[in-house]
């Protein structure tokens, strides 16, 4: 026989064990959310007269920096697809490697900018 307070226990228990499972739930989609936030990069505008030869010449010279990763490329380099510069992931860099990355960009006098982002940047 099941008595009043072992009945109120069982409940407790159960309770516990689905808020539980509610934060496991929750701390698990809030590391996503902080992985999403904590993307950053660095994007690379050249000057309009700059080959398609140049800009991968100064996105592989640059490659070098600890921390920093060069994105893929677009399938086909040319123009059009390259308009958009060269981008770097810089997640894990930091305020020195990032000083490094921008050292190196200034070497070449085809770079026109650097704009450093993060994902919090991009919602508008």
């Amino acid at each position: 026989m099941i008595t009043r307070a072992r009945a109120a226990s069982a409940v407790a228990a159960g309770a516990l064990a689905l808020a539980g499972l509610g934060l496991a739930l929750g701390a698990a989609g809030c590391s996503k959310f902080d992985a999403a936030l904590s993307q950053q990069w660095a994007t690379v505008t050249f000057k309009p007269d700059t080959t398609v030869a140049t800009m991968l010449k100064v996105r592989t010279a640059c490659s070098h920096v600890p921390n920093v990763r060069a994105e893929a490329l677009p399938r086909q380099q040319n123009a059009a697809t390259m308009a958009g510069g060269v981008t770097y992931r810089t997640d894990h860099a930091t305020d020195a490697n990032l000083a490094q990355l921008q050292q190196c960009l200034q070497r070449y006098p085809s770079v026109a900018g650097i704009d450093f982002e993060d994902s919090g940047d991009a919602g508008g």
